[in-house]
């Protein structure tokens, strides 16, 4: 017997790819529910390439009475109107807005890193899924922190344009097309022009100067790694489709040597260690997209500290960073919580 499973925002980026990954995964679903707004109601989409399609259905008449998971990717306006709604009917929701994510009452869920505090969830029936550049950190960052105790982090993002959903996609592709006949590369969705150049800014700035984006990473490390890390965020937009990119240094508590967390990371759960000191020894956003893994390379010490290393961490962010990670957690509850006979 398998579950009843809702997929939220199902014609979106991110939850097109949930679908194809419940279908990849072979997801133990005996009935699967697309669900988006009132303008993608009745639209047949792909699962994958399973060859199989669902027809998508109104989510303003949608009843989440005796549906057992809602996977909701549509954004913090739509959990914030229907998933307290999908929550007291009991189904639980795994949501991938950031609405939830420091609610004291919601786990944040990693299941590589803290599949543990899953445990929390009938406090509301909703877990939330972290930012994508966060969760992609800590995977590699976990089985370090175990052995030497993190105790600062320095992170520089290199953020796809996939991150801010298909209008980001559309307008790397416009205006790259614009640059190549001449014509004037007019930014609508980022703040500045993003092809063929970098921006220092996601999301809305705050009074300290920092982004909400960063603000993200600082706050969701704590709550799923460790309260006591330190953390210092710089989020920056890149002209890349799909994949993000951090280059992470890190401060450790006790010595530990680049070999010996190699070592760590090769045997880690979800890390795939890419790291040979030579061209090509190391993993790119492209070389990322449509894998499972998050790949990290050019791990070295860092001298300028007592106990120090540096590392270059990737991974496809419509995957880890958002629909692979939801269905794990999806795959964590069934495992702890919501076994079927």
């Amino acid at each position: 017997m398998g579950y009843k499973v809702v997929v939220v925002g199902a014609t979106g980026n991110v939850g097109r790819e949930i679908l194809s990954i419940l279908e990849e995964r072979k997801f133990p679903y005996d009935e699967l529910a697309a669900v988006a707004s009132s303008r993608s109601a009745g639209e047949r989409i792909d699962i994958g390439d399973s060859g199989k399609e669902v027809k998508v259905r109104n989510i303003e008449h949608f009843d989440f009475e005796g549906w057992d998971i809602a996977l909701f990717a549509a954004g913090s306006a739509v959990s914030k109107q229907y998933a307290d709604k999908a929550a007291r009917a009991g189904c639980t929701v795994i949501d991938n807005s950031s609405l939830f994510r420091m609610d004291p009452d919601v786990p944040l869920i990693v299941p590589e890193v803290n599949p543990e505090a899953i445990d929390g969830y009938r406090a509301r029936n909703i877990i939330a899924n972290p930012n994508c550049s966060t969760a992609q950190m800590v995977v590699a960052l976990k089985p370090l922190h175990d052995k030497a105790r993190i105790k600062r982090v320095v992170i520089a993002t290199y953020q796809s344009v996939s991150g801010a959903g298909k209008g980001g996609m559309d307008e790397l592709f416009s205006q790259s097309r614009d640059i190549f006949v001449g014509d004037p590369a007019e930014p609508q969705v980022f703040t500045k022009q993003i092809a063929f150049n970098v921006i220092p800014h996601i999301d809305d700035f705050l009074e300290d100067g920092s982004t909400k984006e960063e603000w993200k990473l600082v706050v969701e490390t704590k709550k799923i790694l460790d309260p006591k890390i330190k953390v210092s965020a710089t989020c920056v937009r890149v002209p890349v489709f799909v994949g993000h990119s951090e280059a992470i240094n890190i401060e450790f508590e006790e010595e530990i040597s680049a070999e010996e967390a190699q070592k760590i990371l090769r045997e880690s759960p979800g890390v795939m260690l890419v790291d040979k000191r030579q061209d090509e020894g190391y993993v790119t956003p492209i070389e990322c997209v449509g894998d499972y893994a998050t790949f990290v390379s050019r791990v070295r010490e860092d001298p300028t500290v007592d106990s120090g290393l540096s590392l270059w961490c990737v991974s496809d962010n419509l995957r880890k960073g958002a629909a692979l990670n939801a269905v794990q957690i999806a795959e964590l509850l069934g495992r702890r919580h919501l076994q079927k006979a």
